[in-house]
């Protein structure tokens, strides 16, 4: 594994529970009644909601880099299809590339929320986003298993990852 992001952590199902304890040990200092029903009621349901967020984050919304795939979210694509990383996005510039307006991987419509795209040409030619939280560590992991510098945005090959 040379790059992974699980999505979503199992440890936030804990947060609404945890603070439904918080209000119980308030409820108990302050000599006030303890209202055990609707805080376990409450702690029961967030966690729920919150499970099934994570399952569908850690489902949805992971990334997994091996020496012979990148995984993101449900969709598997092998690194023999990728011709090219390309690089960032110049913040200058008043012109998108290319690459912004390709399909994002997985089954998501676009790139989820929190997470910066990655250019990545095919070897049919085609375009695709890749992402990630992290995705200058993802640029780089990508660039050193493919072991090819990055091309230019116009496809000049004269810039590389920096």
């Amino acid at each position: 594994m040379r790059f992974a992001e699980p999505g979503a952590r199992w440890r936030s199902v804990a947060y609404g529970p945890v603070l439904c304890l918080v209000v119980a040990i308030l409820e108990l200092v302050l000599s006030s009644r303890v209202h055990w029903f609707g805080l376990v009621f409450c702690a029961a349901l967030l966690a729920g909601f919150v499970a099934l967020q994570v399952v569908a984050g850690r489902r949805h919304i992971s990334v997994e880099l091996t020496d012979t795939t990148l995984r993101e979210g449900t969709e598997v694509l092998p690194l023999e299809r990728i011709a090219a990383v390309l690089p960032e996005r110049d913040p200058d510039s008043w012109d998108d590339e290319e690459w912004e307006s390709a399909r994002a991987l997985g089954e998501l419509s676009g790139v989820p929320r929190r997470r910066k795209s990655i250019g990545l040409r095919l070897q049919d030619g085609g375009l695709v986003q890749a992402w990630a939280r992290d995705h200058r560590r993802l640029r780089a992991e990508l660039g050193a298993t493919l072991g090819r510098p990055a091309t230019g945005g116009s496809g000049d090959g004269e810039e590389s990852i920096r």
